[in-house]
């Protein structure tokens, strides 16, 4: 377990998930966590829940960060509940894949709004309230960056971009001392995937065909590389997005 004992971590989209497992691994860290929703209430307050239960702290807060105005929101709530911030995950994110003769403006604009511009207002309401010891930024990225699929050219192209903006903001930001690092899952079982009419049992079964660890992902196999990130066990990475898929290559 890494210390992060006295570090207050916003996690955004973390109601459930690969978000929910981060920030429930950042709070047995010892981090006090913000828990972002952006609809419903439920399942972030009963996250909150068994945090507290299992001694830790942590707060559920309403932001739909598609919306300009909420990532400032979000983290002005974040800080006049625990007085600081250290550690900000940008994890809220949509995907949907479309081949190209089926994208709209809409599928566009849905994705680069979450996905990339939201990601952006976070980190821009977040940092000045990281104190003079610096801080870290994770941003969850995805290996179709690297190695994407067929019908997501959308989906893909927004998180290619997350890698690039983790590389020109670990530039801007490191002489504050804040770190700005990524974490790309591979295919990682959530309800989302589930959801997902692409991924069906075949598909699956080729992805792990494609993974030498021969498996899919679990929310905690990225939620332990995020712990890394944030811990100062990784103080002299920055500017890198670290590959969570089991090896996996399309």
């Amino acid at each position: 377990m890494a210390n992060l004992q006295g570090k207050v971590a916003l996690v955004t989209g973390s109601s459930k998930g690969i978000g929910a497992a981060i920030a429930q691994r950042l709070a047995a860290d010892g981090a006090s966590v913000v828990i972002n929703y952006s609809r419903s209430a439920a399942p972030a307050e009963a996250l909150a829940q068994r945090i507290q239960s299992a001694g830790g702290k942590a707060v559920a807060v309403q932001a739909d960060l598609s919306k300009p105005d909420e990532a400032a929101k979000l983290v002005a709530s974040a800080i006049k509940t625990f007085g600081r911030l250290d550690i900000l995950v940008n994890n809220a994110g949509v995907y949907k894949f479309l081949p190209l003769a089926a994208i709209t403006v809409e599928h566009i604009n849905q994705h680069f709004n979450l996905n990339v511009k939201a990601l952006l207002l976070a980190t821009q309401a977040a940092v000045p309230h990281f104190g003079p010891e610096g801080g870290v930024v994770i941003n969850i990225s995805s290996g179709v960056a690297l190695t994407p699929a067929p019908a997501s050219a959308v989906y893909s192209g927004t998180k290619a971009a997350v890698d690039v903006i983790t590389r020109v903001l670990a530039m801007e930001l490191g002489p504050k001392k804040i770190r700005v690092v990524g974490v790309s899952p591979g295919v990682t079982v959530t309800e989302g995937l589930d959801a997902m009419e692409e991924m069906d049992e075949a598909t699956q079964k080729y992805a792990i065909s494609r993974t030498p660890l021969g498996r899919l992902g679990k929310p905690e196999d990225i939620a332990d590389a995020v712990a890394f990130m944030a811990s100062p066990d990784s103080r002299w990475i920055t500017g890198e997005t670290l590959q969570v898929g089991g090896g996996l290559k399309f």
